[in-house]
């Protein structure tokens, strides 16, 4: 069993100090600043979805916020043989530029050695600043060569389309290193999250996120990244996969009417990924909640696919 997304929570920013010079341990302090917005906003602490009863800590501790948890909840009974590691620490939250950088680079030196250092079933994604492109190429020329990382953690809104222009560099840095990207529920943009407005309650944000991944593709693909950096790779994080079929359907019809426009999109976008079996990877999402009945979805798969969603599929994508 490969698990492709585990949590990591770095609860306080104090965590992190070790990881900052002393200019941002002073911001932290003198603000009583202790996490981004953004993660309270997309994971709110007591809410049902964000952690599962049983993988809720007695003592206080906040959820995933040490390897003994998730070795305890995950690792271990599970018998995995990898996880890949993922901190939405909600660095897009950050205004300020200097200091949204530096605490980008503090979480992926914690991830280093709170994790990776820590216990050898362990790969994990690194984060980026994502509102500034030359540094993210800085933190990829920093740690994006140490052998722990096999992924980029993008979150899935942005305040422009990760298939833009302006960022070909980033992704083409990524791909020289082997790095997948991934793309991940969450994010804070400076427009509002939706086509149209703001929604009035969390469930209509929550249920209504697949838009937003949905987006983003369609404009990897339109702008021609796949073209531009043909050896990257992709995959889609805690945004489902039952909207795919039907969007994807969407996304071949148009194209038939308006590929004048993106003549580098000779093939349609989707009849390649209809039908296959090494499209899905397994992820427990650590520690948070999800209605699913795993083996309900088993038994719903050809034999033949099982092996590979559980394990093959993650093996040969992350090179593992």
């Amino acid at each position: 069993m490969i698990d492709v997304d585990v949590h990591a929570n770095a609860p306080l920013a104090r965590e992190l100090f070790p990881f900052l010079s002393r200019q941002w341990v002073d911001w932290c302090l003198e603000r009583n600043w202790q996490v981004p917005p953004g993660v309270a906003t997309h994971y709110p602490p007591n809410s049902p979805r964000t952690c599962r009863p049983e993988w809720r800590p007695d003592d206080g501790r906040a959820p995933a916020s040490d390897l003994s948890l998730l070795r305890e909840h995950v690792l271990d009974p599970w018998e995995v043989d990898h996880a890949i590691v993922n901190c939405y620490y909600g660095i897009d939250s950050i205004r300020q530029p200097d200091w949204h950088n530096a605490m980008a680079s503090a979480v992926n030196d914690w991830l280093i050695a709170t994790y990776l250092d820590q216990d050898p079933r362990l790969r994990a994604s690194m984060i980026l600043p994502a509102r500034d492109p030359e540094a993210m190429l800085a933190e990829l020329r920093r740690v994006g060569d140490h052998p722990g990382f096999v992924q980029v953690l993008l979150p899935v809104r942005t305040d422009a389309l990760w298939g833009r222009r302006m960022f070909f560099p980033v992704f083409e840095a990524m791909s020289e290193r082997g790095l997948v990207v991934g793309l991940h529920y969450g994010g804070t943009a400076d427009g509002v999250p939706s086509t149209t407005g703001y929604p009035s309650y969390f469930v209509e944000e929550y249920a209504a996120e697949w838009q937003a991944f949905g987006a983003q593709l369609v404009s990897m693909l339109a702008e021609g990244l796949f073209q531009a950096v043909p050896e990257l790779r992709v995959a889609s994080l805690e945004g489902g996969f039952q909207w795919l079929p039907a969007w994807g359907w969407r996304m071949n019809k148009d194209w038939k009417g308006l590929r004048r426009e993106v003549p580098w999109l000779s093939e349609p976008p989707f009849d390649a990924w209809l039908g296959r079996e090494d499209l899905l990877m397994f992820a427990t999402d650590y520690p948070h909640t999800h209605d699913d009945d795993l083996a309900q979805l088993l038994g719903a798969m050809p034999t033949s696919m099982r092996a590979a969603t559980m394990a093959g599929n993650a093996r040969e994508w992350y090179r593992l």
